[in-house]
């Protein structure tokens, strides 16, 4: 009945602490080395720059690196059949250093982290705050040189869960900036500005974000500029008086680069 109990327990644990990518112990690690019934040969240990971590009681040194927690237990419990009948090892990891993430790109800042538990693709993009001038569509993870994720915005703009995945050591995130496609807008509104691009905006929904037209608005004379495939620019006239009034036809989606002029009236 304890054994059943134990088992129970470790899977609990295991679950906790080892996630499904199956994390490498690397050098600098630190974990907990439990035997079921001999705490005598339980301990704390830390994987020396070498690789090897030191079990007095039982094998002096063994190498760790590369081994993975469940392969370690796994080890750990055939040589501990020469000194007790039925070991039952668990491998809880307490620190992991060589759990890192690569980030480059200038939508975010450049750098390496070490994390010390398992953690998400949206986890990590939190950490890294609100990142206002991260193009996200073009985002894309890089893990064993191998593109295997592109595109971050579903996930962190719209909340699809279905997109997270699990972060695994030495994952590169490549984050670029969004400024070709940042919307500018200046004329006869409250306030001209620069806004990053995101899918779905509209006409209407930049003039009310910048606080509506002023009083000397032409609103019905909106100039937008807007890139084409030969690298030239094509100005498209908008009524936005008119799509106030119920016109929802005329009320266009911004694309990547748009710039939107708001002219005055001439009295």
């Amino acid at each position: 009945m304890k054994k059943i109990l134990f088992l129970l327990i470790f899977i609990v644990l295991m679950s906790f602490d080892v996630f499904a990518g199956d994390y490498v112990i690397g050098d600098g690690d630190s974990f907990q080395i439990s035997v079921w019934g001999s705490p005598e040969l339980s301990l704390s240990a830390q994987v020396r720059p070498d690789g090897k971590i030191s079990i007095p009681a039982l094998l002096d040194e063994i190498t760790v690196r590369g081994m993975t927690p469940m392969e370690l237990a796994a080890f750990l419990e055939e040589e501990l059949k020469k000194v007790v009948k039925t070991p039952i090892v668990s491998v809880i990891m307490s620190g992991m250093s060589n759990y890192r993430i690569f980030i480059f790109g200038k939508g975010a800042s450049a750098g390496v982290r070490t994390l010390n538990r398992e953690t998400t693709l949206l986890e990590f993009l939190c950490q890294l705050g609100s990142l206002p001038n991260a193009d996200l569509e073009s985002s894309y993870l890089v893990r064993n040189k191998k593109k295997i994720k592109t595109d971050f915005s579903e996930l962190f703009e719209k909340g699809d869960f279905s997109q997270d995945i699990v972060l695994e050591p030495d994952d590169m995130l490549f984050i670029p900036d969004n400024f070709e496609k940042r919307i500018n807008i200046v004329g006869a509104i409250g306030s001209p500005t620069t806004i990053p691009f995101r899918k779905g905006l509209t006409i209407l929904d930049i003039i009310l974000s910048v606080g509506g037209f002023t009083e000397f608005a032409n609103e019905n004379n909106v100039q937008m500029l807007r890139n084409t495939e030969g690298g030239e620019r094509m100005k498209i006239s908008i009524r936005v008086k008119d799509i106030m009034k119920g016109e929802l036809d005329e009320n266009i989606k911004i694309m990547p680069g748009d710039f939107i002029v708001v002219k005055e009236t001439l009295f």
